[in-house]
């Protein structure tokens, strides 16, 4: 069966955007980016909320005339060909490749999980993670870690319950980010 793995970016002080939405701050270095790409290999489809969704699809499908970072350059061609799931109550459609899916989200889930393929990786965001958290429906979390204090804007798990969660690696890159994997007990 599939694994719903949740790869998030976050600064010291648990944010995953500074005060005014802001998410210039992930440095996305050389062996960052290859440890994504690396995540990113064992996978097949990009899990989204709306809010994600909405940025994602403004940039990637652009990124090389915006960007002329290794890591976006590297990545965009991955995002436009890798399908995509964008949980929204309000969305009906959209480009790129992806379904739209809304309803009883561990209904949902148990439905993509046990669909042939590779796992399902849940990219960035606060709402839908917390929910599918909250449900126990995340089976993976890669939490990285940046050297920087935002001081305020949204957090990782806002507003979330409880979750235990075993470690089950730690590693550093670029002499700046840390790599924090959990899994489920």
């Amino acid at each position: 069966m599939r694994k719903l793995v949740y790869l998030v970016h976050t600064s010291l002080d648990g944010r995953i955007e500074g005060p005014e939405g802001e998410f210039d701050w992930a440095e996305m270095g050389p062996e960052l980016s290859d440890h994504s790409q690396e995540l990113l290999d064992r996978g097949d489809t990009f899990v989204y909320g709306r809010r994600v969704w909405d940025m994602m699809s403004s940039f990637w499908p652009r990124a090389e005339s915006l960007s002329d970072h290794p890591h976006d350059l590297r990545f965009a061609e991955t995002w436009r060909k890798t399908p995509k799931i964008v949980f929204s109550r309000t969305l009906e459609k959209a480009d790129w490749n992806t379904e739209v899916v809304a309803g009883d989200l561990a209904e949902r889930v148990a439905g993509l999980k046990g669909r042939p393929g590779k796992d399902l990786l849940l990219m960035g965001g606060a709402g839908l993670a917390t929910a599918l958290a909250d449900r126990g429906l995340i089976d993976e979390f890669h939490v990285v870690v940046h050297p920087v204090v935002l001081g305020g804007g949204k957090q990782v798990f806002g507003g979330g319950v409880r979750t235990d969660l075993r470690l089950t690696g730690t590693r550093t890159f670029d002499g700046r980010a840390v790599v924090l994997t959990y899994e489920k007990r």
